[in-house]
């Protein structure tokens, strides 16, 4: 089963199974009770987000470079040995279980999703984008 790497707050898809959240913060304004029902995720997972600090960088970054060293910064904090587990873990768990990942950007291409989905691919999830 894919794992599908979704806006969280979007309107969820039928396939997409549990939600969870890889984000550093939970979202502003919504009581703890309110996460799920609203579609944000049902479950946090804070250690795949970037670090507070780098969060910030990829916030400012404006240009190719500075994307690039958030990059390239992102990837190495997601080396460490306890979120590099935790990819192999839902690497795996996409071979069985319907789930999704995502974080509130609206572009993927600049969020740190699109890397966290280049990762679980390379740790052999198979990854799609939702339909719709």
């Amino acid at each position: 089963m894919p794992i599908l790497i979704i806006q969280l707050g979007s309107h969820r898809n039928p396939d997409e199974g549990l939600r969870i959240g890889t984000v550093r913060r939970p979202p502003r304004g919504v009581r703890k009770e309110r996460i799920a029902p609203e579609n944000w995720y049902d479950v946090w997972l804070p250690q795949l987000a970037p670090s507070a600090a780098l969060l910030q960088e990829a916030k400012a970054a404006t240009t190719v470079a500075e994307w690039q060293r958030f990059v390239r910064k992102y990837r190495a904090e997601m080396g460490t040995p306890d979120n590099a587990h935790l990819i192999d873990l839902l690497a795996s768990l996409s071979h069985s279980t319907a789930f999704s990942v995502g974080c509130y950007c609206e572009n993927e291409e600049r969020c740190h999703r699109s890397l966290l989905r280049e990762l679980l691919t390379a740790a052999g999830a198979s990854v799609v984008r939702p339909s719709g």
